[in-house]
């Protein structure tokens, strides 16, 4: 009887680990193929002539920073609806309007159809898109956590980096295979649409599976408390998640979905270069995730996602200046671009999981959720615009470098006040 409970209990945490990551997919897979489409969309829907200057951009830019500053008002709403009635129907329910919204974007005329009204029906839905995504994170990672064994909370955890990886790697894979086959016409013209109408198919199969999924046991032994709202313990743990994850916000969206842009307009590479690189970039992302969050199960959060910021802030600079050296070849520039992935990975494998025990159930899908989409509305959503827009006024291509550099030794410091949370059970 034992053992057939062990099973069964194993193959609903696999279930939960499967439905939980594969709306993370979607989701990144779609914020990925924006960020990678940026110079297609800035022509499309932000150039009355279609040419997609560095103005076009930064507008485009700014349409994906306010998605990010739509988040944390879902992390709230869905947070506050996920800690009431329960993870499986909110995160339905924020799958549905992510998958909507996402398919929505391939098929909205451009700014040569309908003229001045297409930029702002375009950034209409990316709030929707923001709002959605805001109450999928503190979801997922809920449920995860939650289902995850004794002692594998940091392993579990790690799903939700590693479909991020997934879905921007999937993202770019999509924009070089169309980049490659497709003409530069026919990628603007129509080429673009596809990655977003994908979203379609791949939303049906997250929300059969989510289905599926059963409530998670913390929040069932928690049902008899009332969940209040985020009280002043609660705020305090949100400002302090938000510092020690800073600097993952600015190098992930930096390394893994600004690059492109920055290598075009700043350092005059092709589409395919660019894509290239930030495929390496997010393949080494992927590679060191699972293997951060497993080993903080065993040793802690704390040196595992100390050790990548301090990495980070160590080697912003050097980095940066290696992609600039002309004389460099293309060999050295994508190992160094696949290193910047890896270190990043460090951050986000045992991030979610350090997030997780920083909340009690009654409050964890709001807080973590907040947390996180705070951090990500400041730090990544804004990453693009602020690094395009500073390298516009100051001429100075190191902006990348001392963006994530500053931030990420904010996040040291606040990742140095953690304890040893892994080796305690999740607070009902």
């Amino acid at each position: 009887m034992t053992t057939q409970t062990s099973t069964a209990e194993t193959q609903r945490s696999r279930r939960a680990l499967v439905a939980g990551s594969v709306g993370n997919f979607v989701e990144w897979y779609e914020f990925g193929a924006y960020g990678f489409f940026a110079t297609v969309i800035a022509a499309n829907f932000f150039s009355p002539d279609g040419s997609g200057d560095a103005e076009s951009l930064i507008r485009t830019y700014a349409s994906f920073a306010l998605a990010f500053f739509f988040r944390p008002i879902g992390a709230a709403l869905f947070g506050r609806i996920g800690d009431r009635i329960g993870r499986r129907p909110t995160l339905i329910l924020v799958l549905l309007l992510m998958t909507g919204a996402t398919t929505l974007i391939g098929l909205l005329p451009t700014y040569a159809a309908i003229g001045a009204a297409a930029p702002w029906i375009l950034t209409g839905v990316r709030a929707l898109q923001g709002l959605s995504a805001g109450g999928e994170f503190g979801g997922a990672v809920s449920i995860m956590t939650e289902f995850a064994p004794r002692g594998r909370r940091g392993l579990y955890g790690s799903w939700q980096s590693f479909t991020v990886a997934l879905g921007l790697l999937a993202g770019a894979g999509l924009a070089a295979v169309l980049g490659s086959v497709l003409s530069a016409e026919a990628l603007n013209d129509w080429g673009w649409r596809v990655p977003f109408l994908l979203a379609l198919p791949l939303g049906l199969v997250a929300l059969w599976l989510r289905l599926r999924l059963p409530e998670t046991p913390h929040f069932e032994r928690a049902t008899t408390q009332v969940a209040s709202p985020p009280g002043r313990e609660t705020v305090k743990a949100i400002a302090l998640g938000i510092s020690r994850l800073m600097g993952w916000s600015a190098a992930g969206y930096t390394f893994l979905v600004v690059l492109p842009s920055y290598l075009q307009s700043s350092l005059n590479a092709t589409f395919q270069q660019a894509l290239i690189a930030t495929v390496l970039a997010n393949l080494g992302f992927a590679l060191t995730i699972i293997p951060a969050g497993w080993f903080s199960d065993r040793v802690g959060r704390k040196p595992v996602m100390v050790t990548g910021s301090v990495l980070i802030v160590v080697l912003a600079i050097p980095l940066l200046n290696l992609l600039q050296d002309k004389e460099v070849g293309n060999g050295v520039k994508g190992v160094a671009v696949l290193l910047a992935g890896a270190v990043v990975g460090l951050l986000a494998g045992p991030g979610p999981a350090m997030l997780s025990e920083m909340f009690p159930t009654t409050v964890r899908y709001t807080g973590l959720g907040l947390a996180y989409s705070l951090s990500n509305a400041v730090f990544s959503g804004s990453a693009g615009l602020i690094i395009i827009e500073l390298i516009k006024r100051t001429g100075n291509l190191d902006i990348p470098a001392y963006y994530v550099l500053v931030t990420s030794l904010v996040s040291v410091v606040g990742l140095l006040t953690l304890r040893n949370e892994h080796a305690e059970e999740l607070r009902d």
